[in-house]
């Protein structure tokens, strides 16, 4: 079977055939934009949007109420009538607290990156409900399926969600702006071009992923800006020769970009976090709390962890010595499932961890199929507890709670958002979530500007 790169080498070379021939053969993303922008867009479809960007709105409120939140307001006070300088702080508040969705397949956290522009821009124009959520439909698809295409080598070093999320907030600001296809091209081609984003800070727990969500949502408005002007970007940033996926991909999959281009928006397909972790956590946190009843106090011997190996490389932490830390921690996570019965914001606190310390030494973890093949197509897990008299209790989860498969109904979804908006310091969340359902049904888009106050 041939390799990925004599495949692309042979595309490339019928390209410039092509092109040599003077048949013009248009780039990745000019077919992107013009496959987005010929997708029919359904009632469910602006639904599951609105119902997303509720989710991106609690969490951009709830993160005003943490260290790095405070941080972002401080810096952003006499800048807010810059929509750039909005969408950066705004994407950094939505990704601080570890409960924004993400698109498994892609693994970008897709609300982060486009919702903040969509609110940013709604601040000084009045933008009629459904063609702000049209705007961020059209985001998540972008950057979601550049994501698809990166590989699981640009995983291991670049952070996703930096470095697909400019394509994803280029696009959704091109919508707003009503951009032709053309300068729509150039707009995710210097969205691209400002693509970074890397996994070092895990080693300290710096705060630079907050950076990470902010730079991505303000560099795609930038590039969005621009293009308005004609100012133009390379249309073949994603498969030149000195593009994006021969400078960051080791092994990317070009054809995912447009593939399957009949299928449901992207939006149907990712997940929604119900805890306040590391998404990788998730599925050994769902098979963790299944055990907790039939623990019934008894005494551990060792807890064996199976899951696939992404997770291992980000989330295998021993050792939580932060509250972040432990955010990244498999151990912790499924110590202080197993020991409290419930994952909330307090799980991850100093008094959680040394509560869940000694339990977390007798985590081991492994990467293991049906896990590890299944990934990034599910995100699953396995846990057992072997217990002291010899009984072993196990929990398989191919999927996790807030997956597609397992999907939180509307419901669910409001109540999660009332816990993070009163978390954020208002006091009544009712306003907020009608406003953002109502924009499904033909309302005006929501005033954000309040939350860019600091908290007192």
């Amino acid at each position: 079977m041939p390799s990925i790169y004599l495949i692309w080498i042979l595309v490339r070379v019928s390209q410039t055939i092509n092109q040599s021939e003077g048949q013009t053969v248009a780039s990745l993303t000019e077919r992107l934009v013009g496959l987005i922008r010929g997708k029919q867009v359904s009632d469910a479809d602006l639904h599951q949007t609105a119902l997303l960007t509720l989710d991106a709105v609690a969490n951009m409120i709830a993160g005003r109420n943490s260290v790095p939140g405070r941080k972002l307001l401080k810096w952003v006070t006499g800048r807010q009538g810059d929509a750039a300088r909005r969408a950066f702080v705004m994407g950094g508040l939505t990704h601080i607290l570890e409960v924004d969705d993400i698109h498994r397949a892609s693994v970008v956290h897709t609300g982060c990156v486009t919702v903040p522009v969509a609110l940013s821009l709604a601040v000084d124009q009045e933008l009629p409900g459904e063609k702000l959520l049209k705007s961020i439909l059209f985001g998540f698809e972008a950057s979601s399926r550049i994501g698809m295409a990166v590989g699981p080598g640009h995983y291991k070093i670049w952070h996703n969600t930096a470095t697909c999320g400019p394509y994803g907030s280029g696009m959704t600001a091109a919508t707003v702006f009503d951009l032709s296809d053309e300068q729509t091209t150039h707009a995710l081609g210097n969205a691209g071009t400002q693509s970074a984003g890397l996994w070092e800070f895990l080693e300290t727990g710096a705060m630079t992923k907050h950076l990470h969500a902010g730079r991505a949502a303000e560099a795609g408005l930038v590039a969005a800006e621009l293009a308005a002007l004609d100012f133009t970007g390379p249309p073949a940033i994603l498969e030149g020769n000195a593009g994006f996926f021969a400078g960051a991909c080791p092994d990317p999959d070009p054809d995912a970009v447009l593939r399957n281009p009949e299928e449901k928006w992207q939006v149907h397909s990712t997940s929604v976090k119900p805890w306040p972790a590391c998404r990788h956590t998730h599925p050994a946190i769902d098979a963790s709390l299944a055990l907790f009843d039939d623990l019934n106090g008894s005494s551990i011997e060792r807890i064996e962890v199976e899951t696939y190996q992404a997770a291992i490389d980000v989330c295998d932490r021993p050792v939580a010595n932060s509250e972040y830390e432990g955010k990244f921690s498999l151990q912790h996570c499924v110590a202080a499932a197993l020991s409290r019965g419930q994952i909330d914001f307090l799980a991850f606190g100093q008094e959680a961890r040394r509560e869940a310390a000694e339990l977390a030494t007798k985590v081991n973890v492994t990467s293991a199929d049906p896990y590890a093949t299944s990934y990034p197509g599910s995100w699953g897990a396995a846990v057992s507890v072997i217990l002291s008299n010899g009984r072993i209790l196990k929990s398989a989860k191919p999927e996790c709670k807030g997956d597609p498969e397992a999907a939180l109904n509307d419901q669910e979804m409001i109540s999660k958002a009332e816990d993070l908006i009163r978390f954020g310091g208002f006091n009544d969340p009712a306003p907020v979530i009608e406003g953002i359902i109502e924009m499904s049904h033909g309302g005006k888009s929501i005033n954000v500007q309040n939350i860019l106050v600091p908290i007192n």
